[in-house]
């Protein structure tokens, strides 16, 4: 058994649990510490400090790196407001995988959606009168940085709020900005005595770091 904490991480908030200010910066930012008291946890995978959303936290190595690991293809699923009127050839682009930077994306599963009943950002998001906005719900299999900011804006509709709704099975239902939950996790049982395993353990442990 292990324990997963699912988080609604507010945005604006660092996705680790130290902030050391560099060049001119004066404070520090918000951090997990600020709002999850559990010692000895470390997040699975990270969420941009300008987004918000569900992130998944565990002391188990091997539970993390079941969740977080590239090779593993747990599926995310972000609920994203863009600026302008979306269109089915934007979406088709989406699902097709396109060419960024970094090489090209998996294949995605994206539509449009109404704007999901969710808390207000503080601060708000930018409007303009003349100017629409969208909501569209992405899937991705990938954890590229800033992937999801990055194919919107290669189909010319650049992301004005991002939110990660799931990860895998595990979904921000019934959780508030800032709240989380601890739920126990059933880990595979570990191989017999004599047989060789073909899991390679890392030879550091998890940790708090500051993320790039």
């Amino acid at each position: 058994m292990a324990d997963l904490i699912l988080f609604n991480k507010p945005f604006q908030v660092l996705c680790q649990f130290t902030d050391e200010p560099a060049g001119n910066e004066q404070t520090s930012r918000a951090t997990l510490a600020d709002w999850i008291r559990i010692p000895d946890i470390y997040p699975a995978g990270r969420l941009d400090y300008d987004s918000e959303g569900l992130l998944l936290l565990t002391s188990d190595g091997a539970l993390q790196h079941r969740i977080a690991s590239p090779g593993q293809n747990m599926p995310k699923t972000y609920w994203v407001q863009v600026e302008g009127n979306l269109s089915t050839s934007a979406l088709d682009k989406l699902t097709a995988g396109m060419m960024l930077k970094d090489g090209p994306t998996r294949p995605a599963k994206a539509r449009i959606i109404s704007e999901p009943e969710i808390w207000p950002r503080t601060p708000p998001v930018r409007r303009r009168d003349t100017i629409p906005t969208s909501w569209l719900e992405l899937t991705i299999t990938e954890g590229r940085n800033r992937q999801v900011r990055r194919m919107t804006a290669a189909v010319g509709f650049p992301t004005l709020r991002l939110i990660r709704y799931r990860i895998g099975d595990w979904t921000l239902d019934g959780l508030e900005p800032g709240k989380y939950r601890k739920i126990p996790i059933n880990l595979p049982t570990p191989s017999r005595p004599g047989k060789r395993s073909t899991h390679k353990r890392s030879a550091t442990s998890p940790r708090r770091g500051r993320s790039s």
